[in-house]
Formats: C-alpha cells, structure tokens, sequence
C-alpha cells in the first residue's frame, strides 16, 4: 500500500517540525513548504492526498493557497488559523478547505483530524461509473464512481465534503438528516460542531443553486436537519 503523502505549510519551522513529527510517527510521508508560491508548486509536484495549510503566509495567504490549488489538486486541505473570528473560518472553507483548527491547538487533535478525512479516500478522477452509480437531485446528476456533480451536463467543482454530503442526502431521498447524524458519517470525530455542518450546507448552496436563499436541491426542515429534494435513483 502507497505511503499517504502530506504537504505541511507554514512559515513558523518550529510549527511545522512538531506537525511533522507526529504525522511521521503515524506512518504518513510529510513534505513541508514555507510560503504561498511553494505551496502550489510543491502541490503540483508531489500531489498530495492532504495539505495542513497556515492561513497567513509570505508571497499570497492560505486563501489564495487554496484558491489556485482547486484548480488541479482534489487534496483533502486542513486551514490553520491563528485568528478567532468566524469570517476567517468561513472564508476558508468557502473555497475549498475541508476543515480548520484555530492556534494554540493540539498536535493529537489535528492527527486525529486527519485520520477522518482520509477514512475516506477520494476516488479516482479517470473512474468508470455504472448507471446502478449515478444519483439524482432534481436535474443535478451525481456520479459516485468519478466523483462528479454535473447539471445539464456541466461540471460543478465541489470539495470532496461537499460532494460526500450531497452524495449522502441524495442516497435516502426524502429523509431528513440531523445534523449530528451528518457529523457522525462524514465527520466520525468528537472534535466537530453543529457550525461545521452549517458552513459546508451553505458553501454546496452557493454552488449549486440559483438562488441559495431559496435552495431547490438541499432543504432545511426547520427544527430537525436537511434533505435532498426531488431525489431519485
């Protein structure tokens, strides 16, 4: 079996030794880079299944990190952040990362992080899906095998939580998840809110839908959690 390959980056070398050696212990192939433009070169070199990503950076911050990476890099992306405010958390998830830790944080807590992320390995992008692997919300298609959400014959670029998300809802049309079952599936880690859950609600609904305010495709049943509308296999 493959060493996993992660990329580390962060311009503090003291961070970067420590995630380092705890991600090695546990068996990963750690690559380190130091600022933005590394990142993204190194990202394109090594092609990394995961990137611990700092959000302030020399060259361009974490935000255009992970910008240029969804350009070519499926990378499950854990965002550092040393700032509190919620803007920031949000911000970074909204285009691309998969998940975040606020500084101080603790070594056991980001590794355990990473082992849910990669509970889940992303499938192939040159996978063959079967007709019994594609799924329907409303005219979204979903196709499970090569890991594509597409309407009308398009592509629409979700992260690898989001697509598990919809993929999730869209395999019980009409039934309502709670938001703890949610985590539990896709999160399967005690370190996680209900806040998570909210934000990569509303990322999918901005890329999905023509109006979010007004989503079509995943509702909210007030009081209780979400579903896929207009659901079929």
């Amino acid at each position: 079996m493959n060493a996993v390959n992660i990329l580390v980056v962060d311009d503090e070398h003291n961070i970067v030794d420590l995630v380092r050696g705890y991600l090695e212990r546990e068996g990963y192939l750690v690559h380190a880079a130091f600022d933005g433009p590394a990142a993204v070169e190194m990202a394109r070199e090594i092609e990394p299944d995961l990137i611990v990503l700092d959000l302030m950076l020399p060259g361009f911050d974490g935000i255009e990190v992970c910008r240029r990476l969804r350009q070519f890099s499926n990378a499950y992306v854990l965002m550092l952040t040393a700032r509190a405010e919620e803007v920031d958390k949000i911000v970074g998830l909204s285009v691309g990362a998969d998940d975040y830790l606020t500084k101080p944080f603790s070594p056991r807590e980001l590794v355990a992080r990473v082992k849910a992320m990669l509970r889940r390995p992303r499938v192939a992008v040159d996978a063959t899906g079967s007709p019994d692997e594609l799924r329907h919300v409303g005219d979204l298609v979903i196709d499970s095998a090569r890991h594509v959400v597409s309407r009308g014959g398009k592509a629409i670029d979700l992260t690898a939580r989001e697509f598990g998300l919809l993929a999730m809802l869209a395999d019980e049309p009409g039934r309502v998840f709670t938001r703890a079952q949610i985590l539990d599936r896709l999160w399967e880690s005690e370190f996680y809110d209900d806040h998570v859950v909210e934000v990569h609600i509303g990322n999918l609904r901005r890329k999905l839908e023509d109006d979010p305010g007004h989503p079509r495709y995943v509702e909210t049943v007030r009081g209780v959690g979400y579903r896929a509308s207009g659901s079929s296999k």
